[in-house]
C-alpha cells in the first residue's frame, strides 16, 4: 500500500527540512511516514506541530495522559495511522497494553482517572457545541487541574491536524502492530 501524495524519501531532504528530519531521527530513531510527508510538503507546518507537542510536554498532562488524548481522538476520527503510532507511543509512555487496547476501542480501562480523561475527550470529539458544565466538573473531580483543559485542547488540535492529513493521504503505516 502506498500513500496518495507522492513525497520524496526523508533521506533525500535538504536544507531546513533535512535539519528537522535529523532532529526527529535523533529523538525517536526514525522519521515516520507522516512526518516525512508533512515536512516535505510544508516544513513550517511540521515545525509548528512539533513545537506544539513540545509545549504540551511542559504542561499539566503526563506523557500517558497526552497519549491517551491522542489515541482517543485518533480512534474517534478513524485514523489508522495515528491509532498505530499512538498505540506504540502510549505503551512506551507506560500505559499497559490492555489499557491501550481499551482506549483504542473506546472502552473502559479500569483506571478511573484515565477513564475520566477518555470520556472528557470523547465527549469533546463526538458532541458539538458548548460542553455541559457537569462534564467539566467530572474532569476536575478526576484530579485534573484547569491547566489540563488547555493542554487537552492543544493535544486535540495537534492530533486533529495529523489525523486529517493522514486520512487524506492514506499514509502508509510504518509502525509495527501493538504487542
Amino acid at each position: 500500500m502506498t500513500s496518495r501524495i507522492d513525497t520524496p524519501a526523508a533521506t533525500a531532504a535538504t536544507g531546513e527540512t533535512a535539519e528537522v528530519f535529523a532532529a526527529i531521527r535523533k529523538s525517536i530513531g526514525m522519521v515516520p511516514n507522516a512526518y516525512a510527508a508533512i515536512g516535505a510538503l510544508n516544513t513550517p507546518a511540521l515545525q509548528a506541530m512539533l513545537a506544539a507537542d513540545a509545549a504540551l510536554a511542559q504542561g499539566a498532562l503526563s506523557a500517558q495522559d497526552r497519549e491517551t488524548v491522542k489515541l482517543v481522538v485518533s480512534a474517534v476520527a478513524g485514523c489508522d495511522y495515528c491509532v498505530a503510532a499512538h498505540s506504540l507511543a502510549g505503551k512506551a509512555s507506560g500505559i499497559p497494553v490492555d489499557a491501550v487496547r481499551a482506549i483504542r476501542a473506546l472502552e473502559p480501562t479500569g483506571d478511573a482517572r484515565r477513564d475520566a480523561l477518555v470520556r472528557f475527550v470523547r465527549i469533546l470529539q463526538e458532541h458539538p457545541g458548548t460542553l455541559d458544565k457537569a462534564e467539566l466538573d467530572a474532569f476536575r473531580s478526576a484530579g485534573f487541574p484547569d491547566q489540563a483543559v488547555v493542554d487537552v485542547a492543544l493535544a486535540i488540535a495537534v492530533i486533529s491536524f495529523t489525523n486529517v492529513f493522514n486520512r487524506i493521504n492514506d499514509t502508509t503505516v510504518d509502525f509495527p502492530p501493538l504487542k
